[in-house]
């Protein structure tokens, strides 16, 4: 039996322990060096028809639209029609910028201090609008500040939604258009595109979201609103595509490239142009996540390793595992498996102690609970989540250990907040404003 057999193998155990057959599920595909190690469908790709997933189905991408959008900017920077320092009033002349100077390249690395428009509580009830690209920028642009353009990272989608408005004033194509001329059509990405509901879109899979009584259709969203931050569609084939043409000058020089997947300046900060940056065991990982309504995706590429791992997923339910799945194939892959964190047993009493409410700066809580000597943490309209000990303060999410809490205590020992850290973000740090309501999990 070959090593990439097994490796094959071991790749499929770790999907279908994650996917079971009857549920909505995820394409995969495993590439080391172009050449293929693993590809396969999971799951139900149309639970009405009960039709299968098969690897060349069309999902939406999601975030993953992101990198795309980067590099169209850097293919309009060497062209010289932009510079990255360009201020963004530039070429959106009306946009205000609160008296701030905000670049394209705070727009790419989301240090640009802009409301996130997809987190404003009015844009769930909009959300089957159709929008102009102005419309939807007049919708966010008045909204305060987070911060001064450069100072801190705070992910929003309202920086991309900006970058494809400049993509059009500089292109004179719609974002739809020169996304498609520029590189799916270059790239033979023949089953890429800008996904619409309306079109007939050959092997798209459905997506859905989970119930309290089972799964449903997704619901609809007009692809409008994620523009370019996430209104890409594609297959698992036609990414490993795209990794493959990112070692070539095919789009854009190398050396640009490398800017891309250079963190910023920032502390705490591993975000490039379009992917964050991360490191495992001293492996360079280059990567984005994607969520969208009814669908999830992950895409990993290490580029010393020339290994390339992408997963693809109709079950929006399921986005939590695709992060602990991707990670634990590409880890496979390069023969260094990641290990779960060894948990531990704390005493009831100091589960107790860290009950209570907890809020963010954006105005975000959470509640923490102790049931049963078990942790757990809900936020407003989500399920609540369980949580293991690793240690006497850090606690991980039970499906997926790269999601963690730490508990932060004052000098006399009483509990004043928690850290919340996600592999991909920076810590985010919730104050403790009261105790927990008991009952509430």
């Amino acid at each position: 039996m070959s090593t990439s057999h097994n490796l094959s193998k071991a790749i499929d155990d770790l999907v279908q322990s994650a996917f079971t057959p009857n549920e909505p599920g995820v394409a995969v595909i495993v590439t080391q060096a172009g050449e293929v190690i693993h590809r396969k469908g999971y799951g139900i790709a149309n639970l009405e028809l009960g039709v299968t997933i098969e690897p060349d189905m069309v999902f939406r991408l999601g975030s993953i639209s992101k990198q795309f959008t980067a590099v169209a900017v850097l293919m309009l920077m060497e062209q010289g029609k932009l510079d990255l320092d360009d201020p963004i009033t530039k070429f959106l002349p009306n946009y205000p910028t609160h008296d701030y100077l905000i670049t394209i390249e705070h727009l790419l690395t989301h240090t640009n201090g802009i409301q996130n428009y997809t987190a404003m509580p009015q844009m769930h009830s909009l959300q089957r609008k159709d929008f102009t690209v102005e419309e939807l920028i007049d919708f966010f642009k008045y909204q305060p500040m987070q911060f001064a353009p450069g100072k801190r990272w705070f992910y929003t989608n309202s920086g991309y939604f900006l970058l494809g408005a400049i993509i059009e004033k500089i292109s004179g194509l719609t974002y739809e258009q020169f996304v498609q001329q520029n590189i799916f059509d270059t790239l033979e990405m023949k089953q890429s595109c800008y996904d619409m509901p309306q079109r007939i879109i050959p092997r798209r899979a459905c997506g859905y979201q989970k119930g309290t009584d089972g799964y449903l259709n997704a619901e609809y969203m007009s692809m409008t609103i994620p523009y370019a931050a996430g209104s890409l569609a594609s297959t698992v084939d036609d990414l490993a595509k795209w990794d493959a043409a990112l070692y070539t000058s095919q789009l854009v020089s190398q050396e640009t490239l490398r800017r891309a997947f250079t963190t910023t300046r920032l502390v705490n900060c591993n975000y490039g142009y379009g992917w964050f940056i991360t490191n495992y065991q001293g492996h360079q990982i280059v990567e984005h996540d994607g969520g969208i309504d009814g669908f999830a995706a992950h895409a990993i590429r290490m580029p010393k390793e020339r290994i390339f791992v992408a997963v693809l997923s109709n079950n929006q339910h399921k986005a939590r595992v695709l992060e602990p799945l991707i990670v634990k194939i590409a880890t496979h892959t390069i023969g260094k498996p990641y290990q779960e964190p060894p948990t531990i047993q704390v005493s009831s009493e100091l589960l107790a102690s860290y009950e209570g409410v907890y809020q963010f700066h954006d105005g975000a809580e959470i509640t923490v609970t102790c049931q049963n000597n078990i942790l757990f943490s809900r936020q407003e309209g989500c399920p609540p989540l369980e949580y293991f000990a690793v240690s006497s303060t850090e606690f991980v999410f039970k499906s997926n250990s790269f999601h963690q809490y730490r508990f932060i205590s004052n000098a006399q020992g009483m509990v004043t907040g928690v850290e919340l850290r996600y592999r991909l973000d920076p810590p985010e740090l919730a104050n403790k404003i009261a105790n927990a309501v008991p009952g509430l999990v």
